[in-house]
């Protein structure tokens, strides 16, 4: 069950929409099925032409307002949307209404118990298997009710009402998600024909250039790199101090022409400059890439890579017991290995699995796990993963496919740490960035002459399945021909000659 808080000025034409057809005929015998009274008391009478009188249930809602004392809010109605799965049967009226009260205490805007002191707010259900809670932010005892947090109780009480009801469970409000595009941003972006909204891009911009940064101005430095306007803030305090920063794509313009600025909390919860700077302060990693790096000396890094991978995922199933703070620093520094190899390869695949994979690294309420030997040592291999990537990213390397591989095996182990811990959504975004990683490494089957697919047996050997991944052989063989085209000549042997052709005149014949 989801449930999504909303904040508006008039009541009463959210109930008269609420009351309606709808936008496209959806809302179905609309009624009241909760409230801070009877739902028979607060239902609006039909008028003698079938029309709804809600001037009734208008006044009971506005009269806190006017006998509020003190300031009270811009936004004085709470709105909240509560909705089941699609896969969920159809909720009575009877459960709907123990929902709604279950998430008006559990926000405290309504405890039980508190019904003549509280907010007034009745709760409407129109079909499709959700409900519309409208309240008025003041309580009936003349004071202003708290808000602060209400999403996140609202989350937990849709929980809670999945565990009761038996309805599809979803993720908790952890604050492990990256901020979503906006519904204009998406709009925006389909009248456009961009890829992805530009708070997306901007994400995996930031996201590496700070995997790849151990300071502050190794991070801007990267961001400029990397094509992305960037803007400082300063302190109105000290003069000079940078308190934080905010970046926008060329191109992305405002009505007037201004970019469009997006701060670093805009895009994850741990991209802001302070979580940044405190990242940066705990890492004790202190290698750095190597320029002008040889192909062997390329070669053995990523086998170097590999191993690091490898490694880090047999430890972690037992750091996950014996030291949980390194199993969650290995997970974090495993999202900028990923990442910086995405950007190293230039491989779209790549980028798919690290953003996907962006919220199974994240600590929940947005915690900065403590470094451990583990995570820095991926952080080490992320780091010098542009002096030896991008030199060869036209084409994969055995050692660059064996990391990938080793890469998806310790995504894998992540993904088995967040079930285990009860992660549902975490686990879930690990379990798809590791199909994606296995996808970009495994080998496509063999052909047989004939043309249909040979299965492997159990007698090939690693190279003839290391020859199987690659389509080109190591040693020439004669081109392939076009139909109607003549077989090219063997060595030793002449080219046959082609026989004239009749004289054909010109002209035009019978």
């Amino acid at each position: 069950m989801i449930g999504k808080v909303l904040r508006g000025t008039r009541h009463d034409r959210l109930i008269y929409y609420l009351y309606g057809p709808g936008r496209a005929n959806e809302h179905t015998r609309p009624h009241i099925v909760a409230g801070w009274r009877h739902p028979a008391e607060l239902e609006p009478p039909q008028r003698p032409d079938g029309k709804r009188d809600f001037r009734h249930l208008n006044g009971l809602l506005a009269q806190p307002l006017a006998a509020l004392r003190g300031p009270g809010y811009g936004k004085p109605v709470w709105h909240c949307i509560a909705r089941a799965a699609p896969g969920d049967p159809d909720l009575p009226d009877d459960t709907w209404a123990e929902i709604a009260s279950q998430l008006m205490h559990h926000t405290g805007l309504a405890p039980f118990g508190q019904e003549d002191d509280a907010v007034r707010w009745v709760a409407i259900h129109h079909g499709g298997n959700h409900i519309h809670i409208v309240a008025t932010l003041a309580r009936q005892d003349g004071r202003r009710p708290r808000v602060w947090n209400d999403f996140y109780r609202v989350r937990e009480a849709c929980r809670a009402a999945e565990q009761r009801y038996g309805l599809h469970l979803t993720a908790p409000g952890d604050r492990t998600a990256a901020k979503r595009p906006t519904r204009a941003e998406n709009e925006q972006a389909r009248r456009r024909n961009w890829a992805e909204p530009p708070r997306v891009t901007l994400r995996r911009h930031v996201t590496t250039a700070a995997a790849s940064a151990a300071t502050e101005q190794e991070f801007f430095a990267a961001l400029q790199a990397a094509g992305v306007n960037t803007r400082l803030r300063h302190s109105t305090r000290t003069r000079g101090e940078v308190t934080g920063y905010a970046v926008a794509l060329p191109g992305h313009t405002t009505k007037v022409g201004g970019p469009v600025w997006y701060g670093g909390g805009k895009l994850a919860a741990d991209l802001t400059l302070p979580k940044l700077r405190r990242r940066w302060k705990l890492s004790t990693t202190s290698k750095r890439p190597t320029p002008g790096l040889t192909d062997a000396e390329r070669q053995a890094f990523w086998e170097h890579a590999a191993r690091t991978a490898a490694d880090a995922a047999a430890q972690l199933p037992r750091l996950a017991i014996t030291n949980p703070d390194a199993a969650a620093d290995a997970a974090w520094a495993a999202s900028d290995t990923l990442h910086i190899a995405a950007a190293a390869l230039g491989s779209p695949t790549l980028r798919r699995a690290a953003d996907a994979y962006d919220r199974a690294a994240r600590t929940p309420y947005g915690r900065l796990p403590q470094p451990a030997p583990i995570g820095d040592n991926l952080r080490t291999v992320a780091r010098m993963l542009r002096a030896a990537g991008y030199a060869s990213r036209d084409h994969q390397t055995i050692a660059q496919m064996a990391f990938i591989a080793q890469l998806a095996a310790l995504i894998a182990a992540v993904a088995e740490l967040r079930q285990a811990q009860q992660r549902a959504a975490q686990a879930a975004a690990a379990r798809t960035a590791a199909e994606r990683l296995r996808a970009s490494v495994t080998p496509p089957p063999a052909a047989s002459p004939t043309g249909r697919t040979r299965a492997p047996t159990h007698g090939e050997t690693a190279a003839d399945l290391a020859g199987a991944s690659f389509p080109a052989p190591p040693y020439p063989t004669a081109p392939s021909t076009r139909p109607g085209q003549a077989p090219p000549a063997e060595p030793g042997r002449p080219r046959p000659t082609r026989a004239p052709r009749p004289h054909r005149p010109r002209g035009p014949t019978r």
